[in-house]
């Protein structure tokens, strides 16, 4: 027991050692080791309260408190109250202080700064007025400060600002941009009479109300302007890290899917030191459902993924961190486990399934099931009588070809209107678009009871009445003769219309006039006279160019070229010898035939070109070649002889 003695002694020494140089991580772990020799030791639970809330560690001070309520009683009210307040429970905070026993005064200070928060200025003002005239010491200037805050937040300025906040709750958006401009400009006023403060801290002291005018402007559509504005409270870098976090999250939401770059760098500041403290539960999940959104948009799924269950786990009744997730899986064309998980929320929350169904319902129309969308949106009660809804269930049915299914829609719907509003435009309007549907789909019997309930609330409509008569005609002739008689007659029917001048009006168009009459025209023929029919010119048909009229046509001109008798094909390599050879104007042949060293070393068996008399001879020893007459042509007497190019003869039909 002495050697336990002497060792809790030590860490005792420890704890205070730790405590005056303020290293209360390691003073933590000398308290540990005294709590776990005695773990309802009040002195040591209370220095354990006390380092915990120096390291800001508030809820697990908490914790701590309630675990050993019974043993530590009303010791640390003060801390209990001090650590609701630094986690944002201002109401906590003031029931714990109200209940405390004893008002000392650093459970008054804190009570005047749990007043503030609730805006509660003139019970405030109070608390600090007693508090400077009954206490001496080294806090009386930071009394007097905080003071004159609180009758600086009583003043025109902070009713202004305030005003504001309260007009755009009420969706006053005009109304609340004036009074923010009015909040300025008193803050300027204010402040141009301190000769120390310079622009640079007037503007850090507007960037709150400019936050919130970026907010309103954002709220009307003008994103331009309220982009620009939050960007320059940026650029300020406010000591408020709640003003930070609001107006970058503000950037994201303008952002969205779009510049974002931006956003990742914006997203840093929603994750600043001390946050959580400065902003309402509220304003933190939205925060956070954009974080969630933004790492959807970048293709961060898993982080998307945990971000949203954090969320849901959180809140297990809102819709937004389901669809969410619901989003990130259509962009991963899972649309099936899409569809399960909103039926899972639908089912554990009926009270907030008309949104998720509605989305369930866009699903099944994009994997093209039309016949499951229309059931869900037929199960949605709140939309279920609703003409837009009516309107695209009796579309999708007719795309389906579901008849029956449209006509069903249009039935429930006129019950209900019958049942809830009879006779209201509404009313009438169905009853007309069910009997109009009947009739397109040759439903005229079942259109009988709808024409006749129309009818009967005007009988002056000739066009229900004609559509009434027709209907019945199928069913009940003597009933559509009867009906018949209500018709007004011809002439009450007829109109007194000039149709010439109708056709002649400025708007007629497409109107074919008849021609003027020729006086004697329209005279009775005499006896034999008979009708001269004007007969037409025929021209004669255009000859082929070239064409000589007197030759005698080819009888094989209607073959093709390769088809005729006389086609003897193509010489080949002909072409390729001639082009691109010898000096201009001459071809590689004739070069060949004037070279006489080629002539002299000419094979036996080549042939030769004739004589200038016209006659051919081969040399000896070798076998006549003459050249065909259609290729090669003697030339005159005494002259070189030169290749004429032949003629091609057309192919196809024409000749020459």
């Amino acid at each position: 027991m002495a050697t336990g003695g002497a060792s809790v002694a030590s860490l005792w020494t420890e704890v205070n050692r730790c405590g005056q140089n303020g290293d209360y991580t390691r003073a933590l772990k000398a308290l540990t080791k005294i709590l776990h020799e005695n773990r309802d030791d009040v002195t040591a639970l209370h220095c354990k309260i006390v380092c915990l809330t120096q390291n800001g560690s508030f809820k697990e001070a908490l914790n701590v408190m309630n675990t050993h309520s019974k043993v530590l009683g009303s010791e640390v009210v003060f801390e209990k109250a001090y650590c609701e307040y630094r986690l944002n429970r201002v109401e906590s905070s003031l029931k714990t202080i109200e209940a405390a026993a004893e008002q000392t005064d650093k459970l008054k200070e804190l009570y005047g700064q749990v007043l503030y928060r609730l805006e509660r200025y003139s019970e405030c003002k109070s608390v600090y007025t007693d508090l400077i005239r009954n206490s001496q010491d080294e806090y009386e200037e930071e009394r007097k400060t905080n003071l004159a805050a609180v009758l600086a937040a009583m003043n025109d300025l902070f009713l202004c600002y305030n005003t504001a906040c309260a007009l755009i709750g009420q969706g006053q958006l005009t109304e609340a941009f004036n009074k923010l401009q009015q909040a300025e400009e008193l803050c300027r006023v204010s402040l141009a009479d301190d000769s120390d403060v310079t622009e640079e801290d007037i503007e850090s002291e507007l960037a709150v109300i400019h936050s919130q005018m970026a907010y309103v402007m954002q709220l009307q559509g003008r994103t331009e302007e309220a982009l620009q504005l939050y960007n320059q409270v940026i650029k300020l870098k406010p000591s408020d890290v709640g003003l930070l976090a609001v107006t970058a999250n503000n950037i994201i939401t303008i952002n969205k899917d779009q510049n974002v770059f931006d956003s990742k760098k914006k997203v840093k500041l929603t994750n600043a030191e001390g946050v959580e403290y400065k902003l309402a539960r509220k304003q933190l999940q939205a925060i956070d459902l954009n974080k969630a959104l933004l790492a959807m948009y970048t293709n961060q799924a898993d982080q998307c993924r945990k971000l949203s269950s954090n969320l849901q786990s959180q809140n297990p009744g809102q819709p937004r961190p389901v669809l969410i997730q619901v989003a990130q899986l259509c962009r991963e064309k899972q649309h099936s486990r899409a569809i399960e998980l909103l039926q899972e929320f639908s089912d554990q929350h009926p009270e907030r399934a008309s949104g998720i169904k509605l989305v369930m319902a866009q699903l099944y129309l994009v994997q093209g099931h039309v016949t499951k969308a229309c059931d869900v949106l037929r199960s949605i009660e709140e939309f279920k009588h609703k003409l837009g809804m009516i309107s695209a269930l009796v579309t999708m049915y007719s795309h389906e070809e579901d008849i029956d299914g449209a006509i069903d829609v249009f039935k429930q719907a006129i019950e209900h209107y019958q049942s809830q509003q009879p006779g209201s435009a509404a009313h009438l309007a169905l009853v007309r678009e069910a009997a109009n549907f009947k009739l397109k789909y040759g439903r005229k019997k079942e259109a009988i009871s709808d024409l006749e309930q129309l009818w009967k609330q005007n009988t002056n409509d000739i066009h229900t009445l004609a559509q009434l008569i027709s209907a019945y005609s199928l069913v009940d002739t003597d009933k559509a003769k009867s009906l018949s008689k209500h018709l007004p007659s011809a002439d009450a029917m007829s109109f007194n219309v000039d149709v010439d001048e109708l056709e002649n009006s400025h708007g007629a168009t497409n109107v074919r006039k008849k021609a003027a009459k020729v006086p004697g025209e329209n005279l009775p023929k005499e006896q034999g006279q008979v009708d001269i029919k004007k007969k037409r010119k025929k021209k004669k048909g255009k000859l082929p160019k070239n064409c000589d009229p007197k030759a005698t046509p080819d009888p094989e001109r209607w073959l093709t070229m390769r088809e005729r008798s006389y086609y003897r094909g193509k010489k080949k390599g002909k072409k390729k010898e001639q082009i691109g050879k010898g000096t201009q104007g001459a071809t590689a042949g004739a070069s060949a035939e004037l070279d006489a060293s080629k002539t002299a070393s000419s094979p036996p068996n080549s042939p030769r070109p004739g004589s200038a008399s016209g006659s051919s001879s081969a040399p000896a020893g070798g076998s006549s070649n003459v050249v065909p007459p259609r290729q090669q042509k003697p030339a005159a007497s005494g002259a070189t002889r030169k290749k004429v190019p032949q003629k091609k003869k057309k192919g196809g039909k024409g000749g020459w």
